[in-house]
């Protein structure tokens, strides 16, 4: 049994002065038994939601099991409960049965046009077989499936959309009548109308959103998990294309460029955004906190950030926060995280279906 005393965060206003942890699920309600309780001090937050990361993957593509959990033991000691792994080609379904490991909502594996993503990481196919790859994917995830927006076009020279209006409409229609939501991969401004007039739910990265998508997207309720930590690459991955792809180095520059201005313009506008780092590609695992800062550099309210890795996050994905008997998935900090994000990134004790795992 489990004592967490001090300040309980439950949601942004609602705050408790303690809860109890039975048989790994939350009370507020004293148990018999409490005064063999081992007792915990500090702010509690719900687990942490990374909503944008891929465990499993490397920069090579899929990965073994023991690198796997390396990945998902590095969330889970920055305080990630929850993920939702925005696409691998690996079977990380075996995490499920181990309690010491974060909870995975899986998007299955990428979806893409040849030769227009990283090697080795999605289903490489043409938008005739769209439809047919979204109903596969939609079965074997866990709610969610993912697709490559857009990516560099070689004969262009630049990044351009990936998929015909028709050919997404009628693949994100089947995608929502099995019952599962879509979201895509976008850098460009090119992508993003489309996308969204044919009903997808979400867009990772979202750095082509303009004052004329905008609007769109608050319409619409998409939500966008901007990735700031990994945005900040895109100056180097410029670099490297100087020399071949000119237009598309200094596309993403301008991209990179405008990136807190196009985070705080979404937020303004009533656009749900939440927290994802991208990790598991180039960036390590771990780094929930970090991106929680990057949002508030980029002038979203600290107490929103806040919101968009606990109770927001978790809303939006359908999972419990510290309500009774929700399972006991929590994080203790020194000092409260509402007043300094930054406190994120020094957990006190991180607790895992009841269990203090760190």
């Amino acid at each position: 049994m489990l004592h967490v005393k001090g300040r309980v965060l439950v949601g942004p206003q609602d705050v408790r002065d303690e809860l109890w942890v039975v048989d790994g699920r939350i009370s507020y309600g004293r148990p018999a038994g409490a005064d063999e309780a081992v007792t915990v001090t500090g702010w509690a937050l719900p687990g942490l939601v990374d909503a944008h990361c891929h465990v499993g993957l490397d920069h090579h593509g899929a990965v073994d099991a023991a690198t796997s959990e390396k990945q998902a033991i590095a969330d889970r000691e920055a305080g990630a409960l929850l993920l939702r792994d925005a696409g691998s080609p690996s079977d990380t379904r075996w995490i499920d049965d181990r309690e010491d490991l974060p909870k995975i909502i899986r998007a299955g594996r990428h979806i893409a046009r040849p030769r227009r993503y990283t090697r080795n990481y999605a289903h490489e196919i043409e938008p005739d077989d769209l439809v047919a790859y979204v109903a596969h994917e939609a079965r074997r995830s866990d709610g969610w499936v993912k697709l490559v927006g857009d990516w560099i076009d070689r004969e262009a020279g630049d990044l351009t959309a990936c998929w015909p209006r028709e050919a997404a409409e009628a693949a994100i229609a089947e995608a929502h009548r099995l019952g599962a939501r879509v979201t895509a991969h976008c850098f460009a401004e090119d992508s993003l109308r489309d996308l969204v007039e044919a009903g997808i739910d979400c867009i990772e990265h979202a750095t082509g959103l303009t004052e004329e998508t905008i609007p769109l997207f608050a319409e619409r309720g998409v939500a966008i998990v901007p990735t700031l930590v990994n945005i900040a690459t895109f100056p180097s991955l410029a670099a490297g294309g100087d020399a071949k792809f000119p237009r598309w180095s200094a596309h993403m520059r301008r991209l990179h460029e405008r990136r807190y201005d196009t985070v705080r313009a979404a937020y303004d506008a009533g656009i749900p955004v939440f927290v994802g780092t991208d990790a598991g590609g180039v960036l390590a695992h771990g780094l929930v906190a970090d991106e929680v800062a990057e949002l508030v550099k980029a002038g979203i309210p600290a107490l929103d950030a806040l919101s968009a890795t606990t109770w927001g996050a978790r809303q939006w994905l359908g999972r419990p926060v510290l309500e009774e008997g929700a399972p006991a998935d929590l994080v203790v900090y020194d000092e409260d995280p509402r007043a300094d994000v930054r406190v994120l990134a020094a957990p006190r004790r991180v607790v895992l279906n009841g269990r203090v795992i760190g």
